[in-house]
């Protein structure tokens, strides 16, 4: 029987348990594709991920919630595997791509994605969509036995407009719709815009109360708003104002739906996609200047020390009196003079007060900055802007600090059946404890110790040091990293309190325009003052979801936002900035500029081609493992900016002085050149890698080439891709001056990269150029234009093994002509292919293979003597070719053994000549660098012993053999090698 039929016959017989139904497992979990097809549902509590194998994914894509049944036990600790059996809910279903249409139906081929077919378009559902058009489609089902999704096209995106196009793919790529659906736009319409005198009575009536709003001066949603008045009894009555969103978005509604899907607003540096219609974010919700508003309140009775003596919670009516934008009131608290100054002073006084408070109680005084965009008007960014937090800022933050609290306190309290009253609370667990003990131990570095035997002793080391640090170069990180160790903040319904606000309860109740758990929070709020509590089982559901999303809009305002700082850099490559490094991981370290606050990643393989990197956890440092030399986060270093990438948006910085070393002119677009450059020379080999069966070539008589100037590469070794990591970035005004363009060099200028250059003309050019040539080549004498000068720019490795093969050997005037031919020779290779450090094995056996005859070279005939090094001298340069492909030095060895038969190893020969070619040109600059004595020692050994130990005859046939064309004297030595390579054998069987 077939191991199919088994497998079939008796399903997972590894595992008896299995094949009862009842002991089937089934889990809920969340899907992870990779590039490879396969995919991991992560699933809550379970130590290892399930794998489950492309054609058991059922339609299931990335970061779908979905239902998955083990089909296969992992052994021991082993991975199990299962099968996609029911798709839950959807990451997302809009999608953009391209169109093709035909007659009947289209299809759109995606971009973005992985695995994710193309989608299926009905004729009537392609809203005049063509074919080439970029287009956004929504999967409006799933095809049941294609099972291939079918969509229509929502709407026809402008591909000229390259920054709306890319906005609207970041918001899709995190799963947000960009239009609301027509049932929503149907039940907005039908929502009255007047106050009834019916509502008027319900609520608290605060038109006559001073209110006002301070806001960004770009804001549109006002959703909270400020009064306060003095009272008889001494203290001050001030009110915090927020937009009552549940009064127009009741639950089950199609708006009350959408709103649940988005769950938040999304901010992108050219505009905001809201969680609900403009007509309620921007008009009826909005508590606009001289507008009466429908709100929802807690005022307070306090003095001016910022002590609560009473609060009411409750429904308002209010009407602002001024709107002030952050600059105007922070004008206001410097000059003291402006609109309604007194009451402006007093609430900042409180407002300081409630902060350093807070600060007392243990709340963590982590300072923030952030990056704005000037931008043109289309968008395209002209300026950034770094803005801190001052006052003014601070005066709303603490009183909407206090409304949150204080409403989180309120429901807490409440009990119904003895059971806490569901609700979304915002919570901030403490410190993971593995991630604060190595932050410690960092920070003890610099002289600032923690306590951390309790949490409030945690939180009072993380203050005194930020106190400390203050001004002090290890400011950013320290602080940056602090943030990092902390837990993220989530909503739930298990109230275990805010850490980092030093708060026992805490909810978000002052933002429901842009956040439905504020929404929420109005709800179950108006459920308790009324008394009439309905609890809602799906609240840790809807907690859970709101967390998610939450998530997801930041990914991709930082997705946004590094669009735009790659596109701002766009205009500085070749320019140098003072940065610091902001992250680091084993492949790299990101550098944080500081003018500009753009954030760009410096590869490993960027930094010294001769010593290893390690990544240590411990020290947020990378270590050079031969010199120590660090590169740690925090520290300062000078960049200069060689590639961004819009498409990947990603910032390649390369260190200042690592690029002074290596000797390396840089010039902009000459990494994008080299890309090109790469992939049409990978298209030529496969479309030339074919490969035909050998034919023995007619001898045709020799004819010299016209010597022709050599070609000058400045080309830096290619660099792998990889994913950066982006990290999050915090932006006082400050725009940013572009630096001066550094000078081009007269060799880049004047020399041109020449990208497609024959192995056989290179040869010849070099040999040509040797013969014009007539005093030796030393090292120390050669120009910055010369043929040695592209093995050095390429890699350090090539720099060694070009300045050892040119020095002269002071013989006699024969074996300094050979010396410089073999020079010419190596120059020639190095300029048609990179260095390479694998034709090291090949050329010392090549060298101990013919150490033999030249060591007898006595007793054999002159013509043997003669033909011998040519041959030699052809093999040696094939094998250079040649090493790096896998095979070749086995099919070398096997020729070498059966040298009887000649035709057969020349064939041999030439079979495995393409291959390694391609071979050579894909070789990592990383081995290269790691084989250097080997390659020394290799390009070295030839051209000592040639030197050495070759007569004037044999001197003189090698020089004409290195002016023919290269294809001509391999073809030459091929008929030549059997006999001398058998003589040579036999002689060394008798020795």
């Amino acid at each position: 029987m077939s191991k199919k039929k088994k497998d079939k016959k008796h399903p997972g017989q590894k595992h008896p348990g299995q094949k009862q139904p009842g002991q089937k497992k089934t889990f809920r979990g969340v899907v992870e594709l990779t590039r490879s097809g396969m995919a991991f549902v992560i699933v809550p509590g379970l130590a290892r991920d399930i794998m489950v194998k492309q054609k058991n994914l059922n339609t299931a894509l990335d970061k779908d919630e979905v239902l998955v049944d083990v089909i296969k036990h992992g052994g021991g600790d082993g991975r199990q595997e299962g099968v996609i059996t029911d798709i839950l809910k959807r990451n997302k279903t809009e999608f953009t791509g391209t169109l093709q249409v035909s007659k009947s139906f289209g299809f759109l081929i995606t971009e973005k994605g992985l695995f994710m077919p193309d989608i299926y378009i009905p004729a009537n559902s392609l809203n005049n969509g063509k074919s080439g058009d970029k287009a956004v489609v929504k999967v409006v089902a799933w095809g049941e036995k294609t099972r291939k999704p079918v969509g229509e096209v929502i709407e026809i995106l402008d591909a000229s407009d390259t920054n709306d196009l890319a906005m609207k793919e970041i918001l899709i790529e995190a799963g947000f719709p960009l239009n609301f659906p027509t049932e929503v736009m149907n039940e907005l319409a039908g929502i009255k815009e007047e106050i009834t005198d019916t509502e008027v009575r319900k609520r608290k009536d605060c038109r006559n109360i001073l209110t006002f709003t301070i806001d960004p001066v770009d804001a549109k949603d006002f959703d909270d708003a400020i009064s306060i008045r003095p009272l008889k009894n001494g203290l001050y009555e001030i009110g915090v104002h927020i937009a009552d969103v549940s009064h127009y978005v009741v639950p089950g509604t199609e708006l009350d739906k959408e709103a649940d899907r988005r769950a938040t607003s999304v901010y992108l540096p050219d505009r905001v996609l809201p969680m609900l219609p403009e007509k309620i974010s921007n008009e009826l919700c909005s508590l606009r200047p001289h507008e009466d508003k429908l709100t929802f309140s807690a005022i307070f009775q306090m003095n001016e020390k910022g002590e609560v003596k009473h609060y009411w919670i409750g429904r308002t009516l209010i009407h602002s009196d001024h709107r002030f934008t952050y600059e105007e009131a922070q004008e206001v608290i410097e000059t003291k003079e402006g609109p309604y100054e007194k009451e402006i002073l007093l609430l900042n006084k409180i407002a300081q007060t409630l902060r350093q408070e807070r600060f007392a109680h243990g709340a963590i005084n982590f300072s923030s900055q952030e990056v704005r965009f000037k931008l043109d008007e289309k968008g395209k960014p002209i300026g950034i802007v770094v803005k801190e937090s001052k006052e003014a800022h601070q005066l709303i933050e603490e009183f909407m600090l206090l409304a949150n609290r204080t409403v989180a306190t309120y429901v807490s309290k409440i009990k119904v059946n003895k059971q806490p009253v569901p609700f979304p609370y915002r919570v901030h667990d403490t410190p993971d404890p593995d991630k604060l003990k190595v932050f410690a131990a960092f920070a003890s570095k610099f002289g600032y110790k923690f306590d951390v035997s309790s949490p409030e002793s945690i939180a009072r080391s993380f203050n005194r040091m930020l106190q400390l640090v203050q001004g002090k170069p290890e400011q950013h990180v320290l602080e940056t990293l602090g943030i990092r160790t902390m837990a993220k903040a989530i909503y739930t319904v298990n109230n275990v309190g805010h850490y980092g606000l030093g708060f026992e309860d805490y909810c978000h109740f002052t933002s429901p325009i842009r956040r439905y758990p504020d929404v929420l929070v109005h709800r179950v709020v108006a459920e308790c003052l009324a008394g009439n509590i309905h609890p809602d089982k799906q609240m840790e559901t809807k907690c859970k979801h709101d967390s998610e999303m939450e998530r997801k809009a930041m990914e991709a305002e930082r997705a946004a936002n590094k669009y735009k700082q790659v596109e701002y850099m766009q205009q500085f490559i070749g320019h140098t900035f003072e940065g610091v490094i902001s992250g680091v991981a084993h492949f790299g370290f990101w550098v944080e500029t500081v003018d500009t606050k753009c954030e760009g990643l410096v590869s490993i393989h960027n930094l010294n081609r001769k010593e290893e990197f390690a990544f240590n956890e411990a020290e947020y440092a990378l270590v050079g493992q031969a010199s120590g030399r660090r590169f740690r986060i925090g520290e300062k270093v000078s960049i200069r900016v060689v590639a961004a990438n819009l498409a990947k948006r990603q910032l390649d910085y390369e260190l200042d002085s690592e690029l002074a070393t290596a000797g390396r002119e840089f010039k902009p677009g000459q990494r994008d050149e080299r890309r090109e450059g790469r992939r049409d020379h990978k298209k030529k080999k496969q479309k030339h890698g074919q490969q035909q069966p050998w034919q023995p070539r007619e001898k045709r008589p020799f004819t010299p080439e016209v010597p022709v100037a050599p070609a000058v590469s400045l080309e830096i070794p290619p660099e792998p891709v990889v994913d950066q990591v982006i990290a999050e970035t915090h932006v006082v005004d400050v725009t940013t001056q572009p630096p001066a363009a550094p000078a081009p060099s007269p060799a880049a200028e004047t020399a041109p990269v020449k990208k497609k250059k024959t192995a056989k003309k290179q040869t010849a050019d070099k040999a040509a150029q040797a013969d014009a040539v007539p005093a030796p080549v030393s090292a120390e004498a050669t120009p910055a234009a010369a043929p040695a000068s592209p093995g050095k720019i390429k890699t350090n490795t090539g720099k060694k093994a070009a300045e050892t093969s040119v020095q002269p050997v002071m013989e006699s005037p024969a074996v300094k002509k050979t010396a410089k031919k073999t020079a010419a020779k190596a120059g020639a290779k190095k300029a048609t292919e990179k260095p390479v450090a694998k034709a090291a094995p090949a050329e010392k056996k090549k060298t101990v293979k013919t150490a033999a005859p030249k060591a007898a070279a006595g007793k054999a005939t002159a013509k043997a003597a003669v033909k011998a090094p040519a041959a030699k001298t052809t093999t040696a340069k094939a094998a250079t070719k040649k090493a790096p492909a896998a095979k070749a030095p086995v099919a070398k060895k096997a020729a070498a053994k059966k040298a009887a038969v000649p035709a057969k190893k020349a064939a041999a020969k030439k079979a495995v000549a393409a291959p390694a070619k391609k071979a050579v040109v894909k070789a990592p600059a990383k081995k290269a660098a790691g084989k250097t004595p080997a390659k020394k020692a290799a390009v070295k050994a030839p051209a000592k012993k040639a030197a050495t130990k070759a007569p004037a005859k044999k001197a003189a046939v090698k020089t004409t053999v290195a002016k023919a064309p290269a294809k001509k004297a391999a073809a030459k030595a091929s008929a030549k090698k059997a006999t001398p390579k058998k003589a040579a054998a036999k002689k060394k069987t008798k020795k």
